[in-house]
């Protein structure tokens, strides 16, 4: 199962280095957020820095939809669904590895980001540790609710316009956890962010069990 998961994931990733969506569109889009957020609230600048997690993870979750989205029509283009299918690779070694290159491409934009916030913001990160932490928990639950809702919508016709109505809700937990473990590595809230990366863990955990065992149902149905 591992094998295969990694051959998916090597797909979808080898597809995205040759069509440059990350770099292209989806990076300078979030960088775009960021940049906007900080005219709109440059000229109060405690305000900034105490908002500066909760913008860092809405924006994660705004890029995460258009990732989702391209992971989806990777699959649901010229019947390469069914070609895994036919070829023999289980549904759950499917939900894994298109996850994974969902986490990586993820990976890389919060990488991008966390420059852009010490950059534009002069955010001051206190714990590295704990934001490594989080970005790699809150990142696993995300892909895994994303590869799963991504599949659920792969038949509509205005999926586009429905994955967000569906995903965003869904992670909702994943926005507050990331959100307040950030407060506490950027020291702009007295809160102990270790104790919300239970909360991260426990949403990635369910959302990659889910998917495991739901993910065959939903080839299957679209």
């Amino acid at each position: 199962m591992l094998r295969d998961a990694w051959l998916v994931a090597t797909k979808d990733l080898q597809i995205e280095w040759r069509s440059r969506v990350t770099f292209g569109q989806v990076v300078p889009f979030a960088g775009l957020v960021l940049v906007l957020f900080g005219f709109a609230l440059d000229a109060n600048r405690p305000v900034l820095l105490q908002a500066t997690s909760g913008l860092f993870w809405v924006t994660i979750m705004f890029v995460s939809t258009l990732a989702v989205q391209r992971s989806t029509s990777i699959e649901t283009t010229d019947g390469a669904r069914r070609a895994l299918l036919l070829a023999g690779i289980e549904p759950p070694a499917v939900f894994v590895g298109k996850s994974i290159a969902v986490a990586v491409q993820l990976l890389v934009v919060e990488i991008v980001l966390l420059i852009g916030v010490v950059v534009l913001y002069s955010a001051d990160i206190e714990a590295w540790g704990l934001v490594f932490a989080t970005c790699l928990i809150a990142t696993v639950g995300i892909a895994a609710a994303g590869t799963l809702l991504g599949a659920l919508v792969a038949g509509v016709k205005a999926r586009e316009t429905v994955l967000p109505i569906l995903l965003l809700p869904v992670l909702a937990p994943v926005l507050i956890g990331a959100t307040r473990a950030f407060d506490d590595a950027l020291g702009s809230v007295a809160v102990d962010g270790w104790s919300w990366l239970g909360l991260l863990a426990g949403f990635g955990v369910i959302n990659v069990v889910l998917g495991a065992l739901a993910y065959g149902v939903l080839l299957e149905e679209t």
